[in-house]
């Protein structure tokens, strides 16, 4: 890659990963432990937060696949961004409309052990593969 392209998806890459793991595996899980946030409290926090995210993670995720396409890269970088992409358009597009019906249903008074989901399963699952996929996507690009 030439080295404004890779300066730039490299950087950018590790913006997003900082974010994913800041938000998902640190302030999401966090949220319920503390003092007086009840699950709904919870729920609606994690919906505005998540929804922010997910936006934010959309329009990194553009800038990557520019960066990428106009910077000559390797194949491993190639797979790598089309990995990245595949599993955030997988989370918006599938798990997230999931996820947001169940929240819906507890919003408006389910009980939540009630009826399980394996929703959150999946995003989890899909959050790691991201992670990992960044990770490997942001030391490829800045390698050249």
């Amino acid at each position: 890659m030439d080295s404004t392209s890779a300066a730039v998806a490299g950087a950018v890459t590790f913006l997003w990963l900082g974010m994913v793991l800041a938000i998902s595996f640190l302030e999401a899980p966090l949220k319920f432990r503390a003092p007086g946030v009840t699950i709904p409290i919870g729920l609606g926090i994690g919906r505005m937060v998540f929804r922010a995210l997910n936006l934010g993670e959309a329009v990194l995720a553009v800038v990557v696949v520019v960066a990428v396409a106009t910077g000559g890269p390797s194949a491993a970088v190639v797979a790598l961004t089309a990995v990245v992409v595949a599993v955030l358009a997988v989370q918006l597009g599938v798990v997230r409309p999931l996820l947001n019906r169940r929240s819906d249903a507890v919003l408006a008074g389910e009980d939540p052990a009630e009826h399980r989901s394996r929703a959150h399963l999946y995003y989890v699952a899909l959050e790691t593969v991201k992670v990992l996929a960044l990770l490997a996507l942001g030391c490829a690009a800045l390698a050249g």
